[in-house]
């Protein structure tokens, strides 16, 4: 597996979660959607877009559990956060709801919307080691007569934890409460069911654990929402009565959320047409079986670090996936990265959440058993 992707062979990559590594077949799909493309772009970008999109969404939708029509594509999850946050009518008082586990980058967005707004966010802290139903309680026993959405991650980044969304989901719904999802590790990593897990907001990266090309990813948005949500570019979805005259509704979609963010002037739509393709690569070679073997990998990984260092799992075993993060001695956690680098060559993060520091390794279809031994003899980690 490791000869289909471009990853350079001197480099042990144990941190697909950050940005994903895309298969050589997978970005010869996307190198001929852009031939194709430039063949004649005002056909293609002016013509055929909306069906080509279209079909792309439908077969992602196929693959995570939604119809297509209640998908829209995006360059990446936390893009999808910004346009639920800066759509949602937060008033004065008003409060949105977290984790304390969740990403940064989201963190700061719904800081600085509920600042704006004067409304509060308010993080509510998940302790560990970690159990998934404390997250469901804790989570809803910090719910107030002010409180408006609730925002949670499916796979949290720094601790690499999964969460238990569609309990949360499901409580929240008794409560008459609304929750945005962040499953921008989840597609791919993970079997989804977006159905099942019923949240009312849920975006998610293509370009990371489904192998498909960067800038791609995706926001899914109940129906009763759809019309709420703004777009970041105002453009031709908002020119109803003019697209409707020039007969160029149907191109731009058929639903308030396509026609507001599918066309927001000209950009490469091409990675998201490639998302079909990265998924037929992943059904040709046997995905259950990768993420399983990926798991031990680094469960392998997570045994004999702890024994080492005499730490303990900060999670049960089935509470993560395909990347854990494995708790090592208190040190500079940026140190020991750039020793891990420049002394093994080894491309792996070193994360830190309450005083622990963990280095959070990630296995893919390409890591071998001699990645992981690579990391357990490096140096650094003595």
């Amino acid at each position: 597996m490791r000869d289909l992707f471009l990853l350079d062979p001197d480099i042990v990559f144990l941190n697909h979660g950050s940005f994903g590594a895309c298969p050589r077949e997978v970005l010869a799909a996307l190198s001929r959607w852009q031939h194709e493309q430039e063949r004649n772009p005002v056909e293609f970008l002016g013509r055929r877009s909306g069906g080509l999109l279209a079909a792309a969404r439908e077969a992602l939708g196929q693959a995570i559990g939604a119809r297509g029509e209640d998908l829209v594509f995006m360059p990446n999850s936390t893009t999808g956060v910004n346009v639920v946050a800066r759509s949602f009518a937060l008033q004065p008082g008003d409060e949105v709801l977290a984790t304390d586990l969740e990403y940064g980058a989201c963190d700061a967005t719904w800081q600085r919307v509920c600042a704006q707004r004067g409304a509060h966010y308010r993080r509510v802290e998940i302790p560990l080691p970690y159990r998934p139903a404390q997250v469901v309680e804790r989570l809803l026993a910090a719910v107030g007569p002010r409180t408006r959405l609730i925002y949670l991650s499916h796979i949290t980044s720094t601790t690499a934890l999964t969460l238990p969304v569609a309990e949360v989901c499901a409580a929240a719904r008794q409560r008459g409460l609304p929750v945005l999802v962040d499953g921008a590790h989840a597609p791919g990593q993970i079997p989804l069911d977006l159905a099942a897990i019923g949240a009312d907001f849920y975006v998610g990266n293509c370009h990371k654990w489904q192998c498909a090309p960067k800038g791609s990813a995706f926001l899914h948005a109940q129906p009763a929402w759809q019309a709420m949500l703004d777009a970041p570019v105002t453009s031709w979805g908002y020119a109803e009565d003019t697209l409707s005259h020039a007969g160029l509704d149907t191109w731009l979609g058929r639903t308030p959320l396509e026609r507001r963010m599918q066309w927001q002037g000209t950009r490469d739509i091409t990675p998201w047409l490639t998302v079909p393709d990265a998924l037929r690569f992943q059904d040709a070679h046997d995905w259950p079986a990768v993420r399983q073997r990926s798991h031990a990998l680094v469960a392998q990984a997570m045994d004999a670090l702890c024994r080492r260092h005499g730490g303990e799992p900060i999670a049960d075993e089935r509470d993560w996936a395909q990347m854990a993060a494995i708790p090592v001695p208190a040190q500079d956690p940026e140190a020991l990265r750039q020793r891990l680098f420049d002394e093994s060559r080894i491309e792996v993060p070193v994360t830190t959440h309450a005083g622990q520091v963990f280095v959070r390794v990630s296995a893919q279809a390409y890591t071998t058993e001699q990645d992981i031994q690579r990391l357990l003899d490096a140096p650094a980690l003595r």
